[in-house]
Formats: C-alpha cells, sequence, structure tokens
C-alpha cells in the first residue's frame, strides 16, 4: 500500500483525479476504482462499483436490494409482505422469530470486508414519509496493505401518514480485517448492533375500508382514519460479535505446488431480544389477556464456534471441513399455567455438529458444495447444496445445482408467550423437523435473456395460520401441514435496448401444488421499466428518465400480525391485480448519483384496490429524492 497516491476513479469511462505527492520519494501512484475492493472471502471479492444503472435504481430503497418479490407497506422501515418464497436456507437450527422485523435486519452473510487503496466514504440519503429521513453514512479505509477497517451507520426516523406507524432503526456495524506480510495469517472480524422501533396500529378497521377503496373525499388525509389502536409498538435488538482466522500450516508457494494446509476458527455471538409493547389490551383484536397492558419479551442468546482445516490441492481441490459446537437459550423469564398444562418459559441446548465445503475447477466446469450436520437429539437437522456451473462463452453461463435441508421450525412456533391468551404455546416435542429438496437451474445471457427456475419438495410445511375468527377476533396459531407440498418458480429478465431507450423486463411465475391452501402466492408477478439514457453536458453527466410498471396477480394474500411481527395465511380476502406505475428520473454526476422518483402516480386514477396486506393499504401517490455520494480520497 503506498502511502500517498496520485488517484484516479475510472467511473463511467471518466477520470476524476486528484495529486497527492509522496513527499519523501516525489514518487506518484495511480488507484484506480478496481483497486477498491469488497468481499466475504478473500477468494470472491469484488470491485466497488458507483456506476449508474437501472439496476442500481431498483436498489435504491431501504433495503439497498432489489424488492423484486417485496410487496412494502405504506411508510418507509415497516415490513413486506412477500410475493414469493423462498423455500431452502443451509440453517440446520431453528430461526428467531419476528421474521417481519427482520426484512433490515442484518445477518452474517450482509457483512461484507474491504481492501482500499485510499480512504473511500459513502453517503446514502433518501427522503421519508412525514417529519423523517434515511442516511447511510459509511467509511473504510486501509492503515496498511495489511490493516483495513470500515465503520457505517444506517438510521431512519420516518412518522408515516397513517396514525401510530412511526418508524425509527438504527443499523451500526464495524469490520476489520488483517493478513500478515506473508500471508500465513488472516484474521478478520465484525461487530453489528441494530436496534429497530416500529409503531403498530394493526391496520384500518373493517368498516373504514370502503372509504379507503371509495375514494372519500373526506379520508384522502390518511391521518384521519382510526386504525385498530394506537398504543402498541414492537421492537426488535440484537448485537452480534464475530470473529475469524486462519494459519497457513503448510503454503502453496507457487501454481505447481500440489498441497496447502490451512487451520481455522470461527467465533460468533449473537445476543437479540424481540418486544411487544400496548399501554391497553386490544382484546377485541387479540383476543382476552392476562392483564389490562401487554409487555411481551423473548430473547435468544445464541454463540457458536467452530474448529477446522482447509486442504487445497491441484487434483483434488478445495476441501474444508471442520466440527462445531453450538450454545443456544431461548426464551422467556415467567411459566404459563393453564388448567389444561403448562407452557414452559425455555429452548436451552448445546451440541457439537459437523460442517464442510468443497469447490473444484475442471475442463471449465465450476463443482461446489456445502454441508452441515447437528449431532444433537433435540436440534436434529442437516443440509447438503451441490452446484455445478459452466460458461459456455463470453456471453452463456449455465448453472444447477441440488440441495437438501431438514431442519427444525423457527423458535416462535415451537414456544411462545403472551399476556394474550391465544398466543402461548408449545410445539417442541409436537412438531416434526420440516424437509426441503430443491432442484435449480439458472442460465445467465446478455443476449438472449436471464432465466432461473427452482422446484422444491416441501415435507411437514410450517405456517401461521387464521382459524375461524369469533367476534372479528383473530386468532392465529402455528401450524403442521403433514402431506407434501411442491412449489415451482420460473424468473426470466432481458432488456432490449434501441439507440437510447431501453426495455427491462423481469417476470416471474408460480405454482403451488398440495391438497389445501397453505402456501399462497401470486400465480404472475412482472415489472417493466421503460427508459431513456444519455450523457449530457459533454459527458459530465449521465441521465436516465423513464416508467416503472409493477404488478402482480390477485390472490390469499398473506395477512399480518403485529404481535407476533408474522405474516399468517388467510383464505378469505383477495388481493392484489393493482398496477403501480412510478415515474423517476436518474443522474450522476462526477461521483454523485441523484435519484428522484415520483411513487404510485396513478393511484388517484385507476382505483383505491392497493392492499399491502388485508386492512393495510400501499402507499398513495408521493415524490421522493435521493443520492448516494462516493468519496475517494
Amino acid at each position: 500500500m503506498a502511502q500517498n497516491k496520485l488517484i484516479k476513479t475510472n467511473l463511467d469511462n471518466r477520470s476524476d483525479t486528484t495529486s497527492l505527492t509522496n513527499k519523501a520519494s516525489g514518487f506518484k501512484e495511480l488507484a484506480t476504482i478496481d483497486m477498491y475492493l469488497q468481499f466475504r472471502n478473500l477468494t470472491d471479492s469484488i470491485q466497488v462499483d458507483t456506476t449508474l444503472t437501472i439496476k442500481k435504481a431498483y436498489k435504491f430503497n431501504y433495503l439497498q436490494t432489489d424488492n423484486f418479490n417485496l410487496m412494502p407497506f405504506a411508510n418507509i422501515g415497516q415490513t413486506y409482505n412477500t410475493l414469493s418464497f423462498d423455500s431452502w436456507d443451509k440453517n440446520t437450527a431453528p430461526l428467531f422469530g419476528a421474521r417481519a422485523r427482520h426484512f433490515n435486519y442484518l445477518e452474517h452473510n450482509d457483512i461484507m470486508f474491504y481492501e482500499v487503496p485510499t480512504p473511500w466514504t459513502r453517503l446514502t440519503y433518501k427522503t421519508a414519509f412525514e417529519q423523517g429521513q434515511l442516511l447511510d453514512a459509511f467509511f473504510t479505509v486501509n492503515l496498511s496493505r495489511q490493516f483495513n477497517f470500515s465503520i457505517a451507520y444506517k438510521g431512519l426516523r420516518s412518522l408515516g401518514n397513517y396514525q401510530n406507524t412511526l418508524t425509527s432503526t438504527g443499523n451500526f456495524r464495524f469490520t476489520s480485517n488483517y493478513t500478515s506480510k506473508n500471508k500465513k495469517y488472516q484474521a478478520k472480524g465484525y461487530v453489528v448492533m441494530q436496534d429497530l422501533l416500529n409503531e403498530e396500529n394493526g391496520g384500518l378497521e373493517t368498516e373504514d375500508l370502503d372509504n379507503f377503496s371509495l375514494g372519500n373525499e373526506e379520508f384522502l388525509d390518511r391521518s384521519v382514519f382510526d386504525p385498530a389502536f394506537q398504543d402498541a409498538e414492537n421492537t426488535l435488538e440484537g448485537k452480534h460479535f464475530y470473529f475469524e482466522h486462519a494459519y497457513s500450516l503448510l503454503q502453496q508457494k507457487d501454481s505447481l505446488s500440489n498441497n496447502s494446509i490451512t487451520l481455522f476458527n470461527k467465533i460468533s455471538l449473537e445476543d437479540k431480544y424481540y418486544q411487544y409493547s400496548q399501554t391497553t389490551a386490544a382484546e377485541d383484536f387479540f383476543g382476552e389477556a392476562f392483564s389490562t397492558s401487554i409487555n411481551d419479551k423473548v430473547k435468544l442468546e445464541n454463540f457458536k464456534t467452530a474448529l477446522g482445516l482447509k486442504y487445497s490441492n491441484n487434483i483434488i481441490g478445495d476441501l474444508e471441513f471442520a466440527i462445531n459446537y453450538t450454545d443456544v437459550n431461548y426464551g422467556y423469564n415467567s411459566v404459563v399455567l393453564f388448567p389444561s398444562g403448562t407452557i414452559t418459559n425455555r429452548i436451552q441446548s448445546n451440541f457439537l455438529g459437523l460442517e464442510g465445503t468443497y469447490s473444484k475447477t475442471y475442463k471449465g466446469f465450476n463443482i461446489t458444495g456445502s454441508g452441515g450436520l447437528n449431532l444433537s437429539d433435540t436440534f436434529v437437522g442437516s443440509y447438503l447444496d451441490g452446484n455445478i456451473s459452466l460458461k459456455l462463452n463470453e456471453d452463456i453461463a449455465l448453472s444447477g445445482g441440488i440441495a437438501i435441508n431438514s431442519r427444525l421450525a423457527n423458535y416462535n412456533y415451537l414456544l411462545y408467550q403472551s399476556d394474550y391468551i391465544n398466543y402461548n404455546w408449545y410445539n417442541l416435542e409436537s412438531f416434526k423437523n420440516v424437509n426441503t429438496q430443491q432442484l435449480k437451474f439458472k442460465i445467465e445471457s446478455q443476449k438472449w435473456l436471464n432465466a432461473y427456475v427452482d422446484l422444491s419438495n416441501i415435507d411437514n410445511f410450517t405456517y401461521f395460520n387464521l382459524k375461524e375468527t369469533i367476534d372479528d377476533v383473530k386468532t392465529i396459531e402455528p401450524k403442521q401441514y403433514n402431506k407434501p407440498l411442491q412449489y415451482f418458480r420460473l424468473k426470466l429478465q432481458k432488456e432490449f435496448n434501441v439507440g437510447n431507450f431501453a426495455l427491462d423486463n423481469t417476470l416471474m411465475y408460480q405454482n403451488v401444488v398440495s391438497d389445501e391452501d397453505v402456501l399462497n402466492v401470486p400465480a404472475i408477478i412482472t415489472r417493466n421499466t421503460l427508459y431513456y439514457s444519455n450523457q449530457l453536458f459533454k459527458k459530465s453527466m449521465t441521465l436516465q428518465t423513464g416508467i416503472t410498471f409493477n404488478y402482480f396477480s390477485e390472490y390469499n394474500m398473506n395477512g399480518y400480525d403485529p404481535l407476533l411481527a408474522e405474516f399468517y395465511t388467510q383464505n378469505e380476502t383477495k388481493l392484489g391485480g393493482f398496477p403501480r406505475l412510478d415515474f423517476f428520473i436518474n443522474a450522476k454526476v462526477r461521483q454523485t448519483r441523484i435519484f428522484f422518483k415520483a411513487e404510485h402516480f396513478n393511484s388517484s386514477f385507476t382505483g383505491y384496490d392497493y392492499f399491502s396486506a388485508p386492512n393495510n393499504p400501499y402507499r398513495d401517490f408521493t415524490i421522493r429524492f435521493g443520492l448516494v455520494w462516493d468519496f475517494f480520497l
């Protein structure tokens, strides 16, 4: 790492150059944009991308990822209804509940590490809904060639247009990585602290749905609506500490060397809790309660460490094997007594496990695999994931694989306690493992199209179900479907270009085969963007402007339960089938990308039938502005 540099950042075929001279030697070097790297594993680093594309516009949102298959709620920072279902994961143990709060909760795979020749700062800003804003500030620097650290904080506060929908969230992350000069020792770690608070109002009262759907002028000011309740909030807080280091026992000196052996160790500690509080119990919404006010709180302490070896051989490939130890402590501080039995307060366990990965490139084929197994009688779980890919030519890449997973359902299916009587259950001994087998294929081609297809078979599918309501009281319960369920998903993407105009199309088709409607998804999801792009003012500015059309077919959309912070299956109300049109103007000037969007501008003339979930309307027409500003010093 040079001490001082002449910085040259090649962005959109432009050069922004700042001269910094090494006074000691008078020597100048160039730091180009391809030297700014981010990675999860050192072998899979990718370059920092500061270009302006339509794909970047799709990711300019609260989650900072493409939300094609997500339906946002009215306020930024609230939850999302999922329009497609990800049936498979690599977890061998249950996940913490309140999954509706986890869309913006950073998990292990969301954390990136960095290597940069000069300090890099990125500021991301976007307007919110009523009295608030979203800001993500990020900074990273290499203090030497060997040592890098980064620090970042994303904060949001948005009041929202409906009563009692305030969101206030914060995501702090600190990362660091180190590599010794002789490359024998490597270490990386992070600290992530998160605090996600949402006020909850239960959605619109059923008698107010006509006032919304008919466009009653008295209710166009959405704060006029009286929601189901106005005194509830839920909070998800978490702290995650992670450290991983490795030492090379036998180092590969050149490409002709056959073997290398590396000893590694990983340590992870996560402490998180979910809390729902309400000043006055809403018994007409959730049912009878033990007390007049509600204060439900559940915690999870999850410690995991692994010790293993990685062996690399030119002929065999890269093989990694480790033994791990997990200690989990999930539960509450009280025991619930019913005449029919007792609801225990805690699930605790510690167990050993095995994990491994494999990769090999042979005659153009890239073969990868990973697997894991719990050595536990209580937390029985395992997974196996195998993939093979081939790049036929410069344009066409093919890949396919098979994945198998077996694990317990998430903790809040197994044990839940609440001051609301209906929300108490213990299913650890009665629920079986959810078993998933998946086949997946993908083709990527700029000339022809990008296509992804997967077919899943799920046994013991576990879900939250809406029982028959009594006196309009919603009763939600966890259930397992004891018959096989098949889920098919096909996603196609293609962009057509004519001169400076382009039409970007993404289409997803889904189908579920089961004897009962336990998994509901829309058959069709589509997004089509017609836009114009050009470079103006002697190529000093890149401009994009166009219209995006979003649509999904009508179906029994999942309902949202604010107490559990979970979505549940319901078969009473069909929603969807409404268009969402967004007009946008995006621009890039030097190292700044500017985004202007008129969201859902058709809301007033295509009908007020847009909902994110039953009784929860989607956003009205609004104008929003934001920018991403990169500094390379």
